[in-house]
């Protein structure tokens, strides 16, 4: 190899390796269940249909049960020094064609908080046994300073960070 090729070789890799270094500290993008405030409109490309608490018929028994979930996202907005908005995003799978969610309900001590997710079925009918898979987004009350938190949706708990921004 000659004195001059040698020189261009160098000068290629060393803008190789510094491209590739660049590369690198590119922001990723989240994903979008981890984006605070992204919403899905209908059933999601995970097949999971998103849903929204309607008022039960007036002049129907219904039997309530605990909801059921397999995940959670939690997602924070702005810097969590100013206190962040925090929102989660619960996904999970109903036992049959007829049940739906009834309710949520949320309760905050400190850094723990308690969450009731209900749903319901109409008495003494037959449902189709399908699993029909849903989401479930949840604003939380209040804003959230930097730190360490425990959600318990129905018993179950989920630790969770809010950090100084948003990540």
């Amino acid at each position: 190899m000659t004195p001059r090729s040698r020189q261009w070789f160098a000068l290629v890799l060393v803008v190789a390796v510094g491209v590739a270094g660049c590369a690198g500290l590119r922001k990723t993008e989240k994903p979008p269940d981890d984006r605070f405030g992204h919403r899905f409109e209908g059933k999601a490309s995970d097949g999971r249909e998103t849903i929204v608490i309607q008022t039960p018929e007036e002049a129907v028994e219904y039997v309530y049960f605990a909801a059921p979930h397999d995940t959670v996202h939690v997602r924070q907005s702005g810097v969590a020094a100013e206190g962040a908005e925090v929102e989660v995003l619960i996904k999970g799978a109903f036992p049959d064609a007829c049940t739906e969610l009834h309710s949520v309900s949320q309760e905050r001590s400190g850094h723990i908080l308690n969450v009731d997710l209900q749903m319901r079925r109409r008495r003494g009918v037959l449902c189709a046994s399908v699993v029909r898979p849903y989401r479930f987004y949840l604003v939380l009350e209040g804003l959230y300073e930097q730190g360490h938190y425990t959600l318990k949706i129905n018993g179950i708990a989920h630790a969770f960070v809010v950090a100084n921004r948003a990540a």
